[in-house]
């Protein structure tokens, strides 16, 4: 019996098992449900014409979860590795699927290119809108475009974990599958309740900012959006001039502020909090290059503003560091038009774009870590050309990085710029502009948001991109934001082998 049992336990890792992925997607529609009725009863509080969109949906999504939830019945709690990355990506995908119905019924999306296009962006708290007036909108689905943010900020599936751990097998698989950066560290040996511990740090980023935007005099409906959107580094808003809409310095250094702690990884956070000491932060290389890449570019960006725009002091660095945090930790919030900067700053918030901030954060793009470590390598190539028979380590806060790590990073650095450059070169070929086309990809994958140039500016909604391109966009969202190798080693055909 044994065997008999290890056996079938060996076949079930060679397979897709389907109870367990539909058991689980089943379980994650009945949160996406649950999520869109918070949004119903803003929609009811407001009395607004979007009360019917909200409760079908709702319905079709419950009625969706029962019939998954019927189908994996007889699932075991037993997950694959390959199992992991298929329900992470179908969960975001299927997610994002059922967030366009709001929308789409509503009638103030009716495309349904535009309608996942919008849901998608907000997921993966990309924050790019095809809305141009984002005024126009109810509150209901203001409210649900910035809880979709919120929610992906951390991941769907990790949020699921923190909440209801019985309802994900093989949450450590998973959570791997969707964690961003490539060294993940744990605060408890069991995941749930390190996941909680993280997702009540997240939930006191946002309450705090909300408080905070609320003390400047913001509206508390205006305070809430802004500040899931602010700690979720995702970047939709609930006016269409975003910040800039509020004239009010003092919102937009509380912006400022805690988009920089959002960027920061949640576990450093964490310890830093409890241990009560912020050396243990500085102590963090990683940490310690987003901050100097912050200040260097804001100093940049302020000089230029100050020479060739004629700011002030104060306005320049004020905008100059709130276009940094933004673009790095891939916010996407902007307090001033960059469209009108000099172009070399456009080169400097391009370059935010692709380094991204702190891993275990909230943030999109390369991963400052990445980063720290790409320069370690080459440091230790010129040493290498000097001295060929030397064992160079590679080490970041004390830990050796491995071989393998190392040839992963490369391999992703190599994956990440192709991809780059094939989805430019398609974008350039549907008669998109240079600079727009390569922003906009880099914006795209890094879920940054705002993209640069003159046809489509930093302020500027992506409504005039064709639909063809709107899809390669939100594509490029999710890919960028499951850390591409979750999604490409499904196309791969040693995924759906049997052995």
């Amino acid at each position: 019996p044994q065997r008999q049992h290890e056996g079938d336990r060996k076949n079930l890792q060679q397979m897709i098992n389907r109870n367990i992925i539909f058991k689980i997607i089943g379980s994650l529609l009945f949160i996406e449900a649950a999520l869109l009725l918070s949004c119903l009863g803003m929609a009811i509080g407001y009395q607004e014409d979007d009360v019917p969109a909200f409760i079908i949906t709702i319905i079709l999504t419950l009625l969706s979860g029962i019939v998954l939830r019927f189908l994996g019945r007889n699932a075991d709690n037993y997950m694959s590795r390959r199992d992991a990355y298929l329900v992470v990506t179908l969960s975001w995908v299927i997610f994002s699927l059922f967030g366009t119905l709001p929308f789409i019924i509503s009638g103030y999306i009716p495309a349904f290119t535009d309608a996942y296009f919008e849901t998608m962006s907000g997921f993966t708290t990309t924050g790019a809108t095809i809305i141009d007036d984002v005024d126009k909108l109810t509150h209901g689905l203001l409210f649900w475009r910035s809880m979709t943010q919120w929610i992906g900020g951390l991941g769907i599936v990790f949020f699921t974990t923190a909440i209801l751990p019985s309802f994900v097998g093989g949450s450590v698989k998973v959570f791997a599958a969707e964690a961003t950066g490539p060294v993940s560290t744990r605060l408890h040996p069991r995941l749930s309740t390190g996941a909680k511990w993280i997702w009540m740090v997240y939930l006191v980023l946002t309450v705090g900012c909300t408080l905070s935007f609320m003390a400047c005099g913001m509206g508390w409906f205006d305070s809430i959006n802004y500040a899931m959107g602010s700690t979720a580094t995702g970047g939709f808003s609930t006016h269409t001039d975003s910040a800039e809409f509020f004239r009010s310095p003092a919102i937009e250094y509380i912006a400022t502020f805690f988009c920089f702690l959002s960027g920061v990884n949640f576990t450093l956070l964490y310890t830093t909090a409890t241990h009560r000491s912020l050396k243990l932060m500085y102590k963090s290389e990683e940490f310690r290059f987003y901050a100097l890449a912050v200040l260097g570019f804001t100093i940049f960006i302020m000089a230029e503003l100050m020479i060739h725009n004629g700011y002030a002091i104060e306005k320049a660095f004020r905008c100059g560091i709130f276009q940094v945090v933004s673009f790095i930790t891939t916010t996407g919030l902007f307090n001033d038009d960059a469209a009108t900067w000099p172009h070399v700053t456009w080169v400097v918030l391009a370059t935010c774009m692709f380094f991204g901030a702190c891993s275990g954060s909230t943030s999109g793009g390369f991963k400052s870590i990445r980063i720290v470590v790409l320069l370690k390598i080459i440091r230790n190539e010129f040493r290498q050309i000097l001295h060929p028979n030397a064992v160079l380590p590679v080490h970041v806060d004390g830990n050796n990085i491995s071989v393998q790590h190392r040839v992963t990073l490369l391999s992703f650095l190599s994956v990440y710029l192709v991809l780059c450059l094939v989805a430019s070169f398609i974008i350039i070929a549907a008669g998109i502009d240079n600079t727009n086309a390569i922003t906009i990809v880099l914006s795209s994958i890094g879920n940054v948001g705002p993209s640069l140039g003159l046809e489509i500016g930093p302020t500027m909604s992506w409504s005039m991109l064709p639909s063809g391109i709107k899809w390669l966009c939100s594509t490029l969202m999710l890919v960028g934001r499951l850390e591409i190798f979750t999604i490409l080693v499904i196309f791969t055909p040693a995924f759906w082998k049997d052995n």
